[in-house]
């Protein structure tokens, strides 16, 4: 791969993630201060994102692979969403915001893979150039929420209270304006698909269901369905609840969650070969309860350092169950549905898993409401606590050990 497609293909990754870090975290108290959602509510905008994951594997199996250049959708999706994030920023009621993000999310989940389609038909050695390329994706993120604490401050307590969070729409919808006219110049990714016939379990990856006669794959299954619903309970709610504390700089504090992913990614290595897949996944599962029992006993004063804390623990959340998952299901799979047997783990967690996550989360969140704008947060970070809790007993019990080679 040259090196001016490197530095093409890491501005493509810094954009896309710049574009979903700058205003994914901040929605939750968007929608709470400017548009004055019920918990509910921030759950079903929320769930637009597994929504969006559902149905962009049809975008991807039915167009994308069979009829256009992956460069040329992935521009023309973000041209809409940059059409949709300014109606986003212009929406004064939940009703009227409601439909633009369901729409944004459903142009904008396909472009994940498109991304990675993209730069994979580049690489000569993905195994090493990709994270070269897919770091700037993390920083994109990162920068976007450094971005809105310390350049613009749309996240002071001041600013919230005047509505400024819409601007962060507007941001996002430049960015996403640049990158869709960008894509158009990026290097050509035919269709590899055109002959050949697509049926609805190849798009699901329905085929890969035979590991689950599997017991072990069985209970990893499960058991990420199952851990998605405490992380949506993270997504959902960080900035409210740091917004209601009144902690300055939120969105900055939420970039930390960020940059722990990048650090414990590089000691995920050490930490698989060393104590094998089961303690890996246990240990990512224990942190999950660990972050939400420091998010309920921390506070804005003498126990902030709880708070940054939990937010840290995000890398080994995220890292040491998800990315785990993934190599675990890729080591079971074998070459012939490895394809399908991710995008069947994708589906299912930030589908299916997410949805429900949100629906519980959101649902939590209004049973705890103490008076407008104000909840118990000590018992909605509870519950995740305790649900974790539960799916950490319930894996180490069922699953087996067994040797899963790491393969970076």
């Amino acid at each position: 791969m040259e090196r001016s497609t490197q530095y093409e293909l890491s501005l493509m990754m810094f954009l896309e993630f710049f574009i979903w870090g700058g205003w994914f975290v901040t929605l939750g108290s968007f929608l709470g201060n400017d548009l004055g959602a019920t918990g509910s509510e921030t759950g079903m905008a929320y769930s637009t994102q597994s929504w969006g994951a559902i149905i962009a594997p049809f975008v991807i199996g039915l167009i994308a692979d069979r009829f256009f250049n992956a460069e040329k959708i992935l521009g023309a999706l973000h041209l809409a969403g940059a059409f949709l994030m300014y109606r986003m920023s212009e929406s004064t009621e939940f009703a009227v915001f409601y439909p633009y993000v369901l729409g944004y999310m459903i142009v904008y989940m396909p472009t994940l893979a498109l991304v990675n389609s993209v730069s994979f038909n580049q690489m000569d050695d993905p195994a090493k150039q990709f994270p070269r390329v897919r770091v700037f994706g993390t920083m994109g993120w990162i920068l976007a929420g450094l971005a809105i604490s310390f350049v613009f401050k749309w996240d002071s307590i001041e600013s919230i209270r005047h509505g400024m969070l819409s601007n962060t729409f507007i941001m996002v919808a430049v960015a996403s304006a640049l990158l869709g006219v960008f894509s158009f110049t990026l290097p050509k990714t035919p269709p590899k698909g055109k002959v050949e016939k697509v049926g609805i379990s190849d798009i699901l990856g329905l085929e890969a269901l035979e590991l689950l006669k599997d017991r072990n794959f069985l209970v990893f299954f499960v058991s990420s369905v199952l851990i998605c619903i405490p992380l949506a309970f993270y997504y959902q709610n960080i900035s409210p609840f740091l917004t209601e504390y009144k902690v300055e700089n939120s969105t900055a504090w939420a970039s930390v969650g960020q940059l722990s992913e990048v650090a414990f990614m590089l000691l995920l290595p050490f930490f698989f070969k060393k104590y094998g897949f089961k303690r890996t996944i246990l240990f990512g599962m224990l942190a999950w309860a660990i972050r939400y029992g420091l998010f309920a006993l921390g506070n804005r004063g003498d126990l902030f350092f709880m708070l940054v804390i939990g937010i840290a623990l995000h890398g080994i959340c995220y890292d040491f169950f998800f990315v785990s998952g993934q190599i675990y299901t890729d080591s079971k799979a074998g070459d012939k549905i490895k394809n399908a047997a991710q995008g069947l783990i994708t589906l299912t967690t930030y589908g299916v898993g997410m949805l429900v996550g949100f629906w519980v989360a959101g649902n939590i969140v209004d049973r705890n409401l103490l008076k407008t704008g104000e909840h118990g947060w000590q018992a909605v970070w509870t519950f995740p606590a305790l649900f974790a809790i539960g799916v950490f007993v319930f894996f180490a019990i069922f699953f087996k050990n067994e040797k899963v080679v790491y393969k970076a």
